[in-house]
């Protein structure tokens, strides 16, 4: 049986609770969770060392104190760039050290992994299909340079997540194993994916379950959001909500199993526009889904669906 384990991606946080000590007791106590997948906007490899080591100590103390396991760690708000596949050798290169001491920070956190999606073509490398295998193979290349890195500092894998559009890959079911395949190839550590209800962007694939249940298997992670047939709303699992959106925990737990997955967090990834009115739903909603899903999810561990609601 698949084990999960409910957590959340701590994009929520950024600039509402960058305070280690403020995220960490929310997640805990507010929301009732364990597992954490750390972002970027709170521990960015580009920042000194002196407020690096400073951060991390914060983030070390405060997760101790309210029992938190950092899974992972992902790139957040970073998630739109071009990383490996800028125009610039440049800036090609500057993500690869980027990404080299992302993974060293994980390991001292004890996390297992860390990712974001492929990369992002520029709209005129992809107009070029020979440029575009050019690019392509040169970040696939880099990608594998920097497993060997994440495997020297301790980590057991590395993610890339399923996307929107063309240029940022792993747009359709059969493009994500693809290039799934090739970038593990030729990797210290193996690559999977991570998984979001809410990205099954080709028009000929918009039902959310088939992505489950074909590339559950080869996942970590599954992003959960309430939203709509054919948009991503990262909307919270509050009732308002689930009456227009299509994600089930019960259907989302059944697909995640049949795929075989041995293991996957799944993690909240709901966004709150920055407005006056939504600030204070924050803590709430999320409160709220959290709640919701244990309907479904009891405790962390094997899931027995007979054991879930009726």
């Amino acid at each position: 049986m698949t084990r999960f384990n409910l957590g959340i991606n701590m994009g929520f946080a950024t600039n509402r609770f960058p305070e280690a000590e403020m995220w960490a007791r929310i997640v805990a106590e507010d929301l009732g969770l364990r597992h954490v997948q750390l972002v970027a906007d709170l521990l960015n490899p580009w920042w000194p060392e002196y407020v690096l080591e400073a951060e991390l100590e914060r983030i070390q103390r405060a997760t101790q104190r309210y029992g938190l396991q950092i899974d992972t760690l992902m790139s957040s708000t970073l998630t739109r760039y071009n990383f490996f596949l800028y125009p610039y050798a440049e800036l090609r290169n500057a993500y690869v050290d980027w990404y080299c001491k992302f993974g060293q920070l994980a390991a001292r956190l004890g996390a297992k992994g860390i990712g974001s999606h492929f990369s992002t073509f520029t709209v005129h490398d992809y107009a070029d299909p020979t440029r575009r295998e050019a690019r392509l193979s040169e970040a696939v290349r880099l990608w594998q340079e920097i497993s060997h890195i994440a495997r020297d500092a301790g980590l057991e894998y590395l993610y890339i997540e399923t996307m929107s559009i063309p240029r940022e890959l792993a747009d359709t079911i059969a493009g994500a194993k693809e290039i799934l395949a090739r970038i593990n190839e030729h990797s210290a550590l193996p690559f999977y994916f991570c998984l979001d209800v809410g990205h099954a962007p080709h028009p000929s694939e918009r039902d959310p379950y088939p992505w489950l249940e074909q590339l559950g298997k080869d996942s970590r992670i599954c992003h959960l959001q309430q939203t709509e047939l054919n948009h991503s709303r990262h909307w919270p699992f509050t009732e308002p909500y689930n009456e227009r959106g299509i994600v089930d925990p019960q259907r989302t737990l059944e697909a995640l199993t049949a795929s075989g997955a041995e293991e996957i967090v799944l993690a909240f990834e709901i966004s709150h526009r920055e407005r006056a009115e939504d600030d204070p739903l924050v803590i709430p909603e999320l409160a709220a889904s959290a709640r919701y899903w244990r309907e479904f999810l009891p405790v962390d561990g094997e899931w027995q669906p007979q054991k879930a609601r009726a």
